[in-house]
């Protein structure tokens, strides 16, 4: 779905799953540094939108998300993940429950298949599962705006901004409001900064939630049962994920950025070595320069210098081994 946003002066449009909204606006650094400083906001109008209302919509959602949401407070942001039976990583949801309805988020091209489970899910309990994205957009908000929210707009507030559930109808008149808009670029710079997965970017077929620390965050350990909670109580309890989460700073010396599947290696034993991970996501940041999240295999010594491709990398702990 193509934003009309695309129409701002400077606007580059963004490539691959996030097509349909900005990467930048001409100028990638100071969009950075403006959502560092709590202005602007982010165009996401490419991500889906979906509702569920109806009396038993948390209790219902609670039996099939990672996360404990049956007492979930009206207007408490939380996150929370579908996993397979084999407790791999399916899908990735940012929820807030206004009283009467849960909106939630996700990733571009997850919604189809996200509201065909919960369709099949429903059985006999009283609720309405409904895919929102043709009427409301995702807007982002950085932490430290002082813009003023639409009156009647759904508000999902976290420590890292506030997501906006804005009529799609609305996104011209926002954006003259409330600019200046920065790109998708500089909203995934400050993400890698704060070590945030991404479903898509730092999971693949096999990951399960401990490898990403989203154990806590979007796994809740001391709920009921839900699909792949076995193999999440079992590594919690009895083992470690085979890989972990890392953060790496790049050599800024490359022109270049390693892409995300650039292998990772030793770099005492050079770019023939084994492989022993990949960069998930690269982006350039306006304090730190190049960085990068990436996963290793867990038994990768904390202190080992790393080859991204040819790129030197240092890696600094996300997820404790």
């Amino acid at each position: 779905m193509k934003s009309p946003l695309l129409s701002l002066p400077g606007a580059v449009p963004a490539e691959g799953v996030d097509e349909g909204v900005a990467a930048h606006y001409g100028d990638l650094f100071r969009e950075q540094r403006a959502l560092a400083d709590g202005t602007g906001f982010v165009d996401l109008s490419h991500r889906g939108v979906l509702t569920v209302s109806g009396e038993d919509r948390l209790s219902w959602l609670h039996l099939l998300l990672t996360q404990h949401v049956s007492d979930l407070p009206a207007g408490e942001a939380t996150e929370a993940l579908i996993l397979s039976a084999n407790g791999h990583i399916e899908h990735a949801l940012y929820l807030v429950d206004d009283g009467t309805t849960v909106w939630a988020h996700v990733e571009p091209g997850t919604r189809e298949a996200l509201v065909a489970y919960l369709e099949s899910m429903k059985f006999f309990y009283r609720v309405e599962v409904a895919d929102r994205t043709d009427e409301f957009a995702v807007v982002y908000l950085p932490a430290g705006s002082i813009a003023e929210v639409p009156e009647g707009v759904v508000v999902r507030e976290t420590p890292y901004g506030r997501d906006l559930f804005l009529p799609r109808a609305d996104l011209e008149s926002f954006a003259a409001s409330h600019g200046p808009a920065a790109g998708l670029l500089a909203h995934e710079a400050l993400r890698v900064e704060h070590h945030r997965p991404r479903l898509g970017f730092e999971t693949d077929h096999r990951t399960i939630p401990h490898e990403l620390g989203w154990i806590g965050t979007a796994v809740h350990l001391q709920k009921g049962c839900y699909r792949g909670q076995e193999t999440v109580a079992r590594v919690q309890n009895l083992g470690k994920p085979p890989r972990r989460l890392v953060f790496l700073h790049l050599d800024g010396s490359d022109v270049h950025l390693p892409a995300p599947g650039t292998e990772l290696r030793l770099a005492d034993v050079g770019p023939d070595g084994r492989k022993i991970g990949f960069v998930t996501s690269s982006v350039r940041h306006h304090e730190l320069g190049p960085v990068a999240l990436a996963l290793v295999k867990r038994n990768v010594p904390l202190d080992a210098a790393l080859l991204a491709g040819d790129t030197a990398a240092a890696q600094e702990v996300v997820v404790e081994p």
